[in-house]
């Protein structure tokens, strides 16, 4: 069964946010779009991937989307994980077109368009990485040593790819394009067919995960080295996105196209939740929002469907689905 549904993942909604919150003469802005555009054809090919996984014995799969664990300083993100009581499989879907050089001599990731060629992140060194973490993570947690292994799925249907260097023989099998997922899983189930884990320990090393994945916020911005104090605050328009709309008859006024609206505050939110931490307070949301009443903050924020914690003064706001 789907133990985490797909949703947007959240590194896309996060970078989503930051485009918002930065000025377009922002020197980081282009990269950051480029690697929006790079992870929202990256989700497009692992949506694909869902009329397969709907064909798995729902009974004896537990299917996690878009996880995101933390790793110190840094976030493993695990596109899909599949877990049995044999064996767990990390999947690590590339929507990418044209011819993919997977060289495992070099360990190397290259693709060849009209003899131009370009190098991307050796997407076996990453699955090895998270191949490690899982298997560290289940003795740490004692829980039974489920063999880990992993396959990188092409989904690009015109894509090809190949295989070189002397660990080509170790990486093929590990490597497919999406019409073949299911025939790779048989070669998994094969190479690792005896029962190691429990129906009680799947589900605490279930519960785990749940509890593990973390919205990697302050990842992100450390990776584009961009500081809260860049980001642009304020409410913006739903109309005609204008930043920032007034307060204005109890409402908020976009200046630019003359637009009213009474929630245009629940966006700005969630982008603070995106971007600056998973908690806000009375003050926070005050000065990301630009409003001078403590009273008015508070109705808004008690009325923005949020869990929270301590009293009035002290209270502490965040999202429901906080475990």
């Amino acid at each position: 069964m789907v133990e985490k549904e797909r949703t947007v993942p959240i590194v896309i909604q996060i970078l989503r946010a930051l485009l918002r919150r930065l000025p377009v003469s922002h020197p980081k802005y282009q990269q950051i779009l480029e690697e929006l555009a790079r992870r929202e054809a990256g989700y497009n090919g692992e949506k694909s991937l869902d009329y397969y996984y709907r064909s798995l014995p729902q009974k004896k799969y537990m299917i996690f989307h878009d996880l995101n664990l933390p790793d110190g300083e840094y976030n493993c993100q695990i596109d899909t994980l599949l877990v049995t009581s044999e064996r767990i499989l990390i999947i690590d879907a590339k929507n990418m077109r044209n011819k993919l050089i997977f060289d495992t001599e070099n360990e190397q990731f290259m693709q060849i368009n009209n003899e131009h060629e370009k190098g991307y992140q050796y997407p076996i060194a990453q699955a090895e990485r998270h191949q490690q973490y899982i298997k560290e993570l289940l003795a740490e947690h004692k829980l039974p040593p489920l063999p880990v292994d992993y396959l990188v799925v092409i989904t690009n249907e015109y894509a090809t790819y190949n295989v070189t260097g002397k660990n080509a023989h170790k990486v093929k099998p590990r490597i497919c394009k999406a019409d073949v997922l299911l025939n790779r899983l048989e070669f998994f189930k094969k190479l690792y067919p005896n029962e190691v884990c429990s129906t009680k320990d799947l589900r605490k090393l279930s519960r785990l995960l749940l509890k593990m994945d973390t919205p990697p916020t302050s990842q992100i911005l450390r990776k584009f080295e961009i500081g809260p104090s860049e980001l642009l605050t304020g409410v913006h328009c739903p109309a005609c996105l204008y930043l920032p709309m007034i307060r204005k008859n109890r409402k908020w006024y976009c200046p630019s196209c003359g637009t009213f609206s009474k929630n245009a505050h629940i966006n700005a939110i969630m982008d603070h939740f995106l971007l600056i931490g998973p908690e806000i307070t009375n003050r926070k949301f005050r000065a990301f929002v630009h409003l001078s009443s403590i009273d008015t903050a508070g109705r808004m924020l008690r009325s923005a469907n949020l869990s929270y914690s301590g009293n009035k003064r002290q209270r502490i706001y965040f999202l429901k689905n906080r475990d």
